[in-house]
């Protein structure tokens, strides 16, 4: 069954539009094109998807240059906010751009649950 990109950008439109201090989210695939995004204006999924697969792929060597497996989850904290990108599977990757006073605890938790819809959304 293909990927339902229709269903995906549903899923990120409603997880930026509920969440406090997300401003955006992709999902892209692991060689850098764009599935679906729900992004601010002014901001690229060509050069998201591209930059995520940049840090995947560095997130990939370190991992394994230090035996500690593959790539979970990368985060880079800026003083604006986070950059935060999860393993989807083993064809997509969900970044999500948050706020700097987006509360860690609680963004895990909400990444976690549109990870979990996002794996129905590409079964």
């Amino acid at each position: 069954m293909p990927i339902d990109s229709d269903k995906m950008t549903r899923i990120l439109h409603n997880f930026v539009s509920k969440i406090s201090d997300v401003e955006g989210a992709a999902v892209v695939t692991p060689d850098g094109l764009p599935l679906a995004s729900s992004l601010p204006g002014g901001i690229d999924d060509v050069r998201v998807s591209a930059m995520s697969a940049t840090m995947l792929s560095l997130g990939e060597k370190v991992g394994a240059e230090l035996a500690k497996g593959g790539m979970d989850q990368i985060s880079v904290t800026s003083g604006e906010g986070f950059s935060i990108l999860t393993n989807c599977g083993n064809d997509a990757v969900l970044i999500v751009l948050a706020g700097k006073d987006a509360k860690q605890g609680v963004l895990q938790l909400e990444i976690q649950r549109v990870v979990d819809d996002l794996k129905v959304a590409m079964r």
